[in-house]
């Protein structure tokens, strides 16, 4: 995948902020990176919602288009985390002209879980591999966006099949996961790769969960220089 000269711009998973893209950001830097780099927060991931605020994954990729549309004119990586996977996959859709490649990390979504108890048990399967050290972030940013609106917001990401919306996607497409991932395992990373209609292709790091972007943003950085 190449996109030479694009800015990378991250999606927050549900109920994190950019908190939670902070220490991939910063291993790319470290590494010697340049590439302009942004962490977009949006209603429910990031921001508490409005009352009455459409939590649907169109409407906030809605949103997030019209953010991207304000910035300079410059081709745009897109990045998201879990559920917020889905909303960035409608922004290309809504505006293909803006992104040349699309970086789904350990994505949601997949129908097999779509059901509130099939979530829970595959984050309990995942839980028990990621690190304690995150917890006092996950609590504060959690706190911030609330549990109603977080449940509320999931209750609409998780009614949609990820790969109806990714088989529209003509953008490069790279879907990365860590290594003892329940949420997104295997076999869904590569389901979403095969949907793809054009170039795509799936990494999964040797170590973490699902929150790899916070606990291991070196590793994922490797993983997205490599990409590039």
């Amino acid at each position: 995948m190449t996109a030479e000269g694009a800015r990378l711009v991250c999606v927050p998973g549900l109920g994190l902020n950019e908190a939670s893209w902070r220490p991939t950001l910063q291993a790319l830097r470290a590494a010697g990176s340049r590439r302009e780099q942004a962490v977009l927060e949006l209603p429910g991931y990031g921001v508490r919602p409005a009352r009455g605020a459409d939590l649907r994954p169109e409407a906030l990729a809605a949103v997030l288009v019209d953010a991207l549309r304000r910035r300079p004119a410059r081709p745009t990586v897109l990045a998201a985390h879990s559920a917020s996977c889905g909303i960035v996959a409608h922004a290309v859709l809504q505006a293909p002209e803006l992104v040349s490649a699309l970086v789904l990390v350990g994505p949601m979504t997949d129908p097999r879980a779509g059901t509130w108890p099939r979530m829970a048990g595959r984050w309990l399967r995942t839980a028990g591999w990621e690190r304690p050290s995150q917890v006092p972030v996950l609590a504060r940013t959690y706190a911030t966006t609330g549990p109603a609106w977080i449940a509320r917001t999931m209750d609409h990401a998780r009614r949609e099949d990820l790969r109806t919306v990714v088989r529209q996607v003509h953008a490069p497409v790279l879907v990365v996961r860590g290594r003892h991932d329940r949420i997104c395992p295997q076999d869904w990373a590569d389901e979403l790769v095969a949907a793809a209609p054009g170039r795509a292709r799936s990494v999964t790091l040797d170590a973490g969960a699902h929150m790899v972007p916070l606990t291991h943003g070196a590793r994922l950085a490797a993983a997205l220089t490599e990409a590039w």
